[in-house]
């Protein structure tokens, strides 16, 4: 009886303090980030490429940038990519990717954790399936080139 009484205080007490931390995390939200798939052509190969750019409109430098890519459907789920970029300076953008055109019938979610000075960020991006296509591409200033946004 001691103990079940023991492990119902601890239970009350985990609740408790669980609760209190919770309320002290504070989640940093990110802006001027943001993600694109370009249709580009690729000199070397003479092909029409789909590739993925993330894109720092911010004025700092983002450092220790960690990006997880997959695709998945109810049916299907594609294997996860890890890209990792040391620094990404301030006002510019890197090429993470090339993504196939079989992935586009998929949602592909692409989640991105980096450090602003010691703050940790995270943010996600979704390309919804079937919103990737020729007759979506905008010009994207930062990149000067065709793409989707996805912010």
């Amino acid at each position: 009886m001691l103990w079940q009484r023991t492990l119902i205080n601890i239970k009350k007490n985990y609740s408790t303090i669980s609760a209190r931390v919770k309320k002290d995390i504070k989640i940093p939200e990110v802006t001027n980030l943001e993600m694109a798939v370009v249709y580009e052509y690729n000199d070397i190969y003479k092909t029409d490429d789909w590739n993925v750019y993330i894109i720092n409109n911010k004025k700092v430098d983002l450092e220790m940038m960690v990006i997880v890519s997959q695709g998945f459907s109810d049916t299907k789920t594609t294997s996860l990519l890890r890209k990792k970029i040391e620094k990404l300076p301030a006002n510019s953008f890197a090429k993470i990717e090339l993504m196939q055109p079989e992935l586009f019938k998929l949602n592909n979610r692409f989640q991105v954790s980096f450090f602003e000075g010691n703050t940790l960020y995270e943010k996600t991006f979704l390309f919804k399936e079937n919103t990737l296509k020729e007759g979506a591409l905008r010009e994207i200033p930062e990149l000067k080139k065709r793409g989707v946004l996805a912010k």
